[in-house]
């Protein structure tokens, strides 16, 4: 239950009863009656909800603002939930409600208790959410990870609002890049015993092909009597699910697991590709030229038609894509949700080219574009070139500053920005760390309650504590923030915006630590301290529940 969102309509429909009824009344003459919208003021001493609709429809009206808006506070003044109106401005109607509702959102949290803020807007729509699907040739780097505490957290917003969510990771181990690999792989074995054997120019020079090379030769007893391209062939297999294992270790210690990990050498051994060829064929969206096979994606909005075979005979990449892309719709899923890298950008008009020749609704792809990460250390910018083998991978990341700092900072920027991440910050354990001053506040909760626990001073259901007491300006405060919930992970999860849940944790810590400062609680009479204790335990609820949308530990000790 939305309890700021019920506020919100029941607000709404008595506005509108009152222009109806000043309609009827011949003092406001308009046409059609526009939508009522409410906001939320940023200074508090505007109220709880504040309306424009004085402004909107003086001027249809001929009438001035003000004038319209007090005729509308008049008729509303008496109204049960509304405590006061003020007319502000030019005309803007400020509503003031009783402090009811509010003590509504404690007996919501505490009745849902991890379940507050879900909803069935999604209606059980099957989506699935693709991300990192890094490429196999090496360890997870920055932006991978950044894609996977976005993807995993975004997945988690999507079900908290009702959608049937799978994720899935491609592993695209079918293109030239396997074979560069295999080449890196075999040169660093034959390192082993000559020093001198060359490396490959184009090759993966990293440390983690001389690791490996170590335990082919420690576990393949058999690889020196196959001929080369037996041993490529080995290296390119055996290497690439050794870095696929890899990849899935990582991410499970990141708390990142998918559904399904899929295979493009499954495509190309169950015929896909030409089965796609064959689809697009028939629908008249192929043609040949310059020795190459075309799909004409320019019909369907992209800058310029796609090669699907080369003059060579050899695959694209995008008959690959394509052919994944139709295995995912053909399985039943209304909307693909794909979070791809900074580099991208020109594949969303392909991609979407293609789910429609196919005979699918544009719409059924969405494709969001996550930007770089540049890493911060002390102030200066830590250098990082792949190609160099010189990179920080995820698990660097989390020896140096662990799951939960690594997750909240990838989530508290909105995706589509460059994240500057601070290696400094994220390792100090001070107020200054932003995911350290969310989970303290869950732990000096936690603490309360134990102490509470201690002194025999239960925490009653609040039915059974007088709510009017938690009347402090502080407190107020807490529970707006608590109401907000619900619409912030709704808003979050249809938007795509993670960072919102970051942000909202980030504010309610804020409000907590402050409320704790100003506000006894154990030492207060008796009434008042249970009803506090009722506020802080909702609001350890919340912290706790927005942290594991993030995918962070909710810690009761630090």
């Amino acid at each position: 239950m939305n309890i700021l969102s019920t506020q919100k309509q029941e607000l709404a429909a008595l506005i509108q009863s009152a222009l109806e009824q000043l309609v009827a009344q011949g003092e406001l003459q308009v046409a059609d009656l526009p939508e009522i919208t409410l906001e939320i003021p940023k200074d508090k001493a505007h109220g709880d909800f504040a309306s424009n609709i004085a402004l909107v429809l003086a001027k249809p009206a001929g009438m001035k603002p003000r004038d319209l808006a007090e005729k509308i506070a008049a008729l509303l003044s008496t109204q049960e939930m509304i405590e006061k109106i003020e007319v502000a401005g030019p005309g803007f109607i400020n509503f003031f409600l009783t402090k009811q509702w509010l003590y509504d959102v404690l007996d919501v949290i505490e009745t849902q208790q991890l379940n507050y803020g879900a909803s069935n807007y999604g209606n059980g729509e099957k989506l699935l959410l693709e991300f990192v699907s890094a490429n196999p040739v090496g360890p997870m780097n920055v932006v991978n990870a950044r894609a996977a505490a976005i993807g995993d957290t975004l997945a988690n917003l999507l079900k908290a609002v009702g959608y049937d969510v799978a994720t899935e990771y491609y592993v695209n181990d079918a293109g030239v890049q396997t074979e560069i690999f295999a080449r890196s792989l075999l040169a660093r074995y034959r390192q082993l015993e000559d020093p001198s054997y060359p490396f490959p120019e184009d090759g993966y020079p990293g440390e983690y092909v001389a690791d490996l090379a170590k335990r082919l030769k420690a576990e393949a007893a058999d690889f020196d009597q196959m001929d080369e391209a037996e041993q490529l062939e080995y290296c390119r297999t055996w290497g690439i699910d050794q870095m696929v294992e890899s990849q899935k270790q990582d991410l499970q210690k990141f708390n990142v697991e998918f559904d399904r990990w899929f295979r493009e050498q499954d495509l190309h051994k169950a015929n896909k590709l030409e089965e796609i060829i064959q689809l697009l064929t028939e629908r008249g969206y192929m043609y040949e030229a310059e020795g190459a096979l075309w799909f004409r994606s320019s019909d369907f909005g992209d800058d310029k038609d796609r090669v699907i075979i080369k003059n060579d005979g050899t695959y694209t990449y995008v008959t690959a894509d394509i052919a994944y892309h139709y295995d995912k719709l053909k399985r039943g899923f209304t909307k693909l949700i794909d979070i791809f890298g900074p580099d991208h950008h020109g594949y969303i008009a392909r991609m979407k080219a293609a789910v429609q020749a196919l005979g699918y609704p544009e719409d059924a792809l969405e494709i969001l574009i996550l930007q770089y990460v540049a890493l911060l250390r002390d102030g200066k910018q830590v250098k990082m070139s792949k190609r160099a083998g010189e990179f920080i991978t995820l698990q660097d990341l989390l020896d140096e500053v662990g799951r939960d700092a690594a997750r909240y900072f990838f989530v508290m920027r909105s995706l589509d920005s460059h994240l500057d991440f601070d290696l400094t910050l994220a390792a100090e354990q001070s107020n200054e760390n932003p995911v350290y001053y969310i989970q303290y506040a869950h732990a000096r909760i936690c603490s309360i309650l134990a102490q509470a626990e201690q002194q025999n001073i239960p925490v009653k259901s609040i039915e059974a504590v007088d709510c009017k007491l938690l009347n402090h300006e502080l407190e107020i405060d807490l529970i707006k923030k608590l109401a907000e919930l619900p619409d912030e992970i709704l808003t979050a999860a249809v938007e795509r915006a993670p960072h919102r849940i970051a942000s909202y944790a980030l504010e309610l810590a804020g409000l907590f630590h402050s409320f704790y400062t100003h506000c006894h609680i154990l030492g207060e009479q008796d009434a008042l301290r249970d009803a506090r204790l009722v506020l802080v335990n909702c609001v350890r609820i919340v912290l706790q529940r927005v942290l594991r949308l993030m995918g962070i530990s909710a810690p009761e000790r630090m």
